[in-house]
């Protein structure tokens, strides 16, 4: 197995409501030739979630849709819902990896654009729900849930007016977006959201040892660093779970006290 497999129990569903596990994954970054990575993601059916989010960066090579779809038909018999990072509009290019560590100019430089409009197509038919700018509802295991995405905002696609206002009244309200930057983490929290789902960060790629585990150096957006991967919280907000990732761009083919990643949240109802 080439990944870790990061799981937590969460409290926040009603009384009386059944356990609802969330299988969370992010920045596949996939081509064609990284054959470990799609058998590794065949056997996430084995964990037999309820619901399945993917916060994007699918791609890394405009061949490689056919290939993403293949790798993800076996967990389309479970519900699921996405939304789209930078490199499922652009493919991948070299970029400095030191200028991560600086001053963010909000400059971008894009690669080749990729072919989108398939993957979507194919997510779609598959039966997963496209969230980019979108809210939605739906029932799982008796459980009423509302879904809220945006779209890149790390590219600035992210129009979160489209889909704001307060929670419905639902069991559980999440929020799904690709790159957490905190104009779009302070609106969700300001609609009084349960659970914001996001990647985009790598988990910081590179990290540095640190008094018993390790510390990021850099989330790629101004998120802070101790929030780089993994489930936090902050007073008054709303649960963030950070998805470290299973990839990386082809051109800094490393990862350094950052592991390949999903996660397995399992909610439950308070005590």
């Amino acid at each position: 197995m080439g990944f870790k497999l990061r799981e937590a129990t969460l409290p926040i569903l009603p009384k009386g409501s059944a356990p609802l596990r969330i299988l969370h994954f992010s920045d596949l970054h996939l081509t064609p030739k990284r054959r470990r990575l799609i058998s590794d993601i065949s056997s996430w059916r084995d964990l037999n979630p309820d619901l399945i989010i993917s916060t994007g960066d699918f791609l890394a090579h405009r061949d490689a849709i056919e290939t993403t779809l293949a790798a993800l038909s076996p967990l389309f018999k479970f519900p699921g819902l996405y939304v789209f990072g930078s490199n499922d509009y652009f493919g991948p290019t070299f970029k400095n990896p030191f200028s991560y560590l600086t001053h963010d100019t909000r400059e971008r430089k894009l690669g080749e654009k990729l072919p989108i409009a398939k993957l979507d197509k194919g997510l779609s038919r598959a039966g997963w729900k496209n969230l980019n700018q979108v809210k939605i509802k739906l029932k799982i295991k008796g459980i009423s849930i509302e879904a809220r995405g945006t779209d890149d905002a790390h590219l600035n696609l992210d129009d979160y007016s489209l889909v704001k206002g307060k929670r419905g009244k639902v069991d559980l309200s999440v929020g799904v977006t690709h790159a957490p930057y905190k104009r779009v983490l302070d609106a969700m929290a300001k609609d009084s959201l349960d659970l914001i789902f996001a990647g985009h960060t790598h988990g910081g790629q590179v990290r540095l040892p640190w008094f018993g585990g390790s510390r990021s150096l850099t989330t790629n957006c101004d998120l802070p660093n101790w929030r780089s991967r993994g489930l936090t919280k902050v007073a008054g907000e709303p649960y963030l779970n950070v998805s470290a990732g299973m990839g990386y761009n082809p051109y800094t083919p490393i990862r350094f006290f950052a592991p390949s990643e999903i996660s397995l949240l399992t909610l439950q109802q308070i005590p």
